[in-house]
């Protein structure tokens, strides 16, 4: 009988990044652990080069006031949904199944996904529906990022 981790290391599935806090967050059917982007470059980073997200894990960006931001898939490796949330946690707008772009596709050609928000949630594709998660839905998070 093998362990999860031996499982895990045989397949080379990568781990949460070690050096991001988890932040806990409550939406309507699941718990989420999700790492949590506060920095320029940790946002910039964010979720390039993954191939495996558990359920119910992902990758929360912290940014210092409500407003626009955008999100593209450069060097991103697995479809994703993107959830924009307001300040008291509501979400404003869920974009499912963004798919990657193509490795040699030039900057210039990597579609954005744009919106305002304070907080911006990746998830695993399908992972939002799975997890309750639509417009107007209020999230609660364990602690401040």
């Amino acid at each position: 009988m093998f362990s999860a981790l031996a499982i895990v290391a045989a397949l080379q599935l990568p781990s949460p990044n070690p050096t991001l806090p988890p932040t806990r967050v409550a939406a309507p059917r699941a718990e989420l652990t999700l790492e949590t982007a506060t920095t320029p470059a940790q946002r910039e980073r964010g979720l390039m080069s993954r191939t495996w997200l558990a359920p119910h894990a992902g990758m929360l960006f912290v940014f210092d006031s409500d407003g626009p931001v955008s999100f593209w898939m450069k060097d991103t490796l697995l479809p994703l949904d993107m959830i924009f949330v307001a300040t008291d946690g509501t979400v404003r707008e869920v974009f499912t199944d963004v798919q990657p772009a193509p490795r040699d596709a030039p900057d210039a050609a990597i579609p954005l996904e744009s919106g305002n928000a304070r907080y911006v949630i990746e998830l695993a594709a399908g992972e939002a529906a799975r997890d309750g998660i639509v417009p107007g839905v209020r999230l609660r998070f364990a602690r401040a990022p």
